[in-house]
Order: structure tokens, then sequence, then C-alpha cells
């Protein structure tokens, strides 16, 4: 908003024509996103532990859990300020797509929220009924994807990666298949934020990656060259995804180990919701699946863990999430979180060169 306010005046200061410009206003807002995060930071870990905001943990999770009992949480709420500020200040908030996937991600924040908070309330690891937020989940979901699809906005092909021109038009079931990537994302995202700073790198990884995406969607020429959908004003997301990444410096200032606060649901939510939204409204839904491989696999030995439990009686790992399931194998928790952030890199730079091979 202030960037256009600014704007308006380019044609008596030459200089604020730079506001014209995707790139530049990414820099400002990656700037402002970290700087804002990271001068509230011990503020806003001070008023969480005045106010007894403290992690609840497992009982049944691994020992070395137990002297995290009491670390300050709900730190995801510094991230969602610090992106808000960024939006308003140097973002085109007239930009449907930049609206539509802010409104999502502050909205799945705010369903984490009041997890957080019940779960702080009755001190306890049980928050909001599982199948309640779900459904806020999807009715969010449905809400926003099915807006830009009513109004045309994205298309409802689904692009297969690796192969050029080979799509499929779901119609208006796209609605329901683009809320189950973004609701399944956001809960996988939840699932891998068990250890000190494990889930925020990668978020920041497949964020920047989006954010690139995003402004090759959004630039004609080189979207036409590398054979993507063009998606007029989808470079407008890339500064919000910039922006992420700064707030997950800023955050990961104060939550690498040893944490001294955790991002809870709050921020696991509304980072995975974003993730998600991002990879429809780029196109990149299927792309979603080995860029967040981390957050799939930690979701899949979830669902391997029950499901062979429940069949067998027998547990596949020693416990799920698999993270857990290395910690209790001897690694060391830094071994392991450092571990998935190289794997999460890896993987970027895999689902980069896919734009090669369209």
């Amino acid at each position: 908003m202030l960037s256009h306010w600014l704007f308006q005046f380019a044609n008596d200061y030459s200089f604020l024509n730079v506001f014209r410009y995707i790139t530049f206003k990414s820099f400002i807002s990656f700037f402002t996103a970290f700087f804002v995060c990271w001068f509230l930071g011990p503020y806003f870990i001070r008023k969480m532990v005045q106010k007894q905001v403290k992690q609840n943990v497992r009982k049944d999770g691994p020992e070395s859990h137990f002297k995290k009992q009491g670390t300050p949480t709900m730190g995801g709420v510094l991230i969602m300020i610090s992106i808000l500020v960024a939006a308003i200040l140097w973002m085109d908030m007239f930009n449907v797509y930049l609206l539509s996937v802010l409104a999502l991600t502050l909205s799945f924040g705010l369903i984490g929220y009041f997890d957080d908070s019940l779960t702080i309330k009755r001190k306890s690891s049980k928050g909001l009924p599982g199948k309640l937020r779900l459904l806020l989940e999807f009715l969010v979901s449905f809400l926003v994807i099915g807006y830009l699809v009513y109004t045309q906005q994205i298309s409802t092909d689904l692009h297969v990666p690796f192969f050029k021109n080979i799509n499929f038009d779901l119609g208006y079931s796209y609605i329901l298949f683009g809320s189950l990537v973004i609701v399944g994302c956001a809960n996988a995202v939840n699932l891998t934020d068990g250890l000190d700073g494990l889930a925020i790198v990668p978020v920041m990884v497949c964020a920047f990656t989006f954010g690139l995406f995003a402004y090759i969607a959004g630039h004609y020429e080189i979207a036409s060259y590398l054979s993507v959908p063009h998606i007029a004003g989808a470079g407008s997301l890339t500064p919000l995804a910039v922006s992420i990444v700064a707030a997950g410096l800023g955050f990961l200032w104060y939550n690498a180990y040893p944490a001294q606060v955790f991002m809870g649901d709050v921020g696991s939510l509304g980072l995975g919701g974003f993730l998600g939204v991002m990879a429809v409204v780029t196109k990149n839904e299927l792309i979603l699946l080995l860029l967040g491989g981390v957050f799939v696999i930690e979701a899949l030995s979830v669902i391997t863990q029950v499901v062979s439990f429940k069949l067998t009686g027998k547990r596949v790992f020693k416990m799920a999430p698999i993270h857990h399931h290395f910690e209790l194998k001897g690694l060391v928790e830094n071994k392991i979180i450092v571990r998935f952030w190289i794997i999460s890199i890896l993987l970027a730079v895999l689902s980069l060169s896919t734009l090669k091979l369209r």
C-alpha cells in the first residue's frame, strides 16, 4: 500500500520508479519482514513467559523432550505479524492473488491460534477437535479456491511435471482437489514441527522456490520459454514468498536449537496453508509432492504407523512422525534437523530442474 502511494510521485521523483519492480519490492519486503520478526522476538518471548503461554510436551514422547516443557510457544504469531507488515507496506494489496494467498495464510494461522489457545488452557497436547479443525481448514480452502476458479483467476487444469503440454481439466472438481492439496500440506507441516528448527527451514526453502515459480509464471516471455502456464499478476506473490523466507530467518534466530520459542500450530498451519495455496495458484500442485518431500515423508510415516497398528497391532517405526523414530534410534536432535534441511534443499533444486524438463 505504501509503495503504491509512493509510486504516484514517480513523475516528480524518478527514483521512486523502483517501486514498479517486483525484484525491488521483494528485497525491501525481505528486510522488513526479517527485522520486524527479529526485533519483536525478545519482547514476544518475555510476554509469552509472563502469560504462561508454554509448550505442553507429550508424555509418550522421547525423554529428551521433557526438558522442553515450559518453552514459550505460539511464535508463529511473530511470523504472521512480520509478513502482514511487509505486505501492507510494500506489496500490491490490490492484486487478487496476493489477497487470496494472504487471506488463506492468515485464516489458517487463526485456526492454529485457537488450537494453541485451547492446548495451553487445558495444559495438555489436545486443542481443537480434529474433525472441527479439518472442517474449518476445508471451509477456508473451498472459499478461496472456489472464488479464484469462479472468477477464472486460475484454471482448473492439472499440469503434469516433467512433460510438456500434458494436463487434465478437472472442471469444478478442481476446487475439492485444490482444497485437499492445501489442507494436506498444512497438516503435513504441522506434523513436521516437532524438533527445534526442523520445520521452519524446509518451509523457507519451499517458499523461496514457490516465489521463483510465481515470478516465472507472471512473466510472459519467461513462462513461454519454459513452457509453463502464464498467470498474469502472479509475480506479485514473489515479495510475499520472500517475506516468508525472511520472517522464517528472523524466527529461526530464536527457534534454533535449543529453542527459545516454538512456532505452535498458529505458525505450522499458517505456513503450511501458504505453501499449499502457492502450489495451487502457480499450478505446481504435483511438484509440491517433490518440493515438500520432507513434509510428505513425515505425514506418510504417521499414516503408515496408524494403519499398521490398526491392521496388525504392530508398529513400523519406534515412534511417529519419523523424526522421533530417528531420535529413539540414537541420532542426536541437531543431526536429524540439519539432515532434514539438506534433504529439503536437494529436493528444491530437483524441483527447479523440472522447469527445463517440461
